[in-house]
């Protein structure tokens, strides 16, 4: 996502002092950034733009369409011009390791929203202010949305975590004109009890800047937003979900917010804010910098981001 209207702001920069939980953070994220340092010598099957000399959006597994085409040729039918309020839920959950536990998924955007300008700019409460209810999402250079990017790895995802017996919830599946703003989107996942929540997104920021981040809750207590009940919890998840996204693709973390950490604590979304459950965001790379959208568009890619995930989410419901 674009650090440009709601909940894309420009991260404020990171304080120095380092919370209680800095040993997990050094324990897990530094151990996988050492797998990460193996696979680039080593390579990986996938042929991505991190040391093969592949480049752009080309290698793309799905050929790239641009905005003005990805709502008809990426959503579902609607039947309505006014955005559902109920939220896609999975099949029957297997028996597994996750029966039981509830995950909702929040793929960012919607590929409908360029077209309902004037109800995404309406602006709704976050807590600590107020912020337009959602955006259009970024693209890589070639017109390969955020919003088909976001819709596809959720899919792998819920496949995965289905298949571990997890009942799987979705904030939207293109299956409505546009949003949901910023604070439904957080409401899907606390009137679902959910058990974790993550916002699957990937960044729109200048050429050169590579990497992923996992954006963690700050401690909020103002308005309607109250986070401290789910900041430890939550920096648990972000933690586990850096790790294993880091054994899993090889990306790195990345290299122009978080200190090389791969961890961004944020106040000002309102998709966090508004959480009562676990809930953290991650952005899968940087959709404007070639080599990492030549991984982005790659399904290869998006079916290994989509194992980190789930098994970052898997680590931390199983303790």
């Amino acid at each position: 996502m674009s650090y440009v209207g709601p909940d894309f702001d420009p991260p404020q920069p990171r304080r120095s002092r380092r919370g209680p939980l800095t040993v997990a953070v050094a324990a897990l994220v530094p151990g996988a950034l050492a797998g990460w340092l193996v696979w680039q010598a080593v390579g990986n099957d996938s042929g991505d733009g991190g040391g093969s000399g592949k480049a752009g959006p080309q290698s793309s597994s799905s050929a790239p369409v641009s905005p003005s085409a990805s709502a008809s040729d990426n959503s579902k039918p609607r039947t309505s011009a006014t955005p559902s309020p109920t939220p896609s839920t999975s099949r029957p959950a297997a028996s597994g390791p996750l029966k039981g536990k509830v995950v909702v998924i929040d793929p960012g955007h919607n590929p409908g929203n360029f077209q309902h300008t004037s109800e995404i700019s309406r602006q709704v409460d976050i807590g600590t202010n107020r912020k337009e209810c959602d955006t259009t999402g970024t693209s890589t250079n070639a017109g390969y949305t955020e919003a088909q990017f976001t819709l596809d790895v959720a899919h792998r995802l819920r496949t995965i975590l289905e298949q571990q017996g997890a009942t799987v919830k979705f904030t939207q599946d293109g299956d409505r004109a546009w949003g949901p703003c910023v604070d439904e989107r957080a409401r899907i996942g606390n009137e679902a009890h959910a058990d974790a929540v993550v916002s699957i997104h990937a960044d729109g920021s200048a050429a050169g800047n590579r990497g992923f981040h996992v954006i963690l809750p700050g401690s909020v207590h103002e308005g309607a937003a109250d986070t401290r009940p789910i900041v430890t919890s939550s920096r648990d998840l972000g933690e586990r979900i850096a790790g294993l996204f880091v054994r899993e693709t090889g990306s790195a973390p990345s290299n122009y917010v978080g200190d090389g950490t791969g961890l961004v604590v944020r106040k000002d979304l309102g998709g966090l804010n508004l959480s009562t459950v676990p809930k953290v965001f991650i952005e899968c790379g940087n959709m404007r910098d070639s080599k990492d959208a030549a991984l982005l568009t790659s399904g290869a890619w998006r079916q290994k981001a989509a194992r980190g995930i789930s098994e970052g989410i898997v680590s931390f419901l199983r303790g």
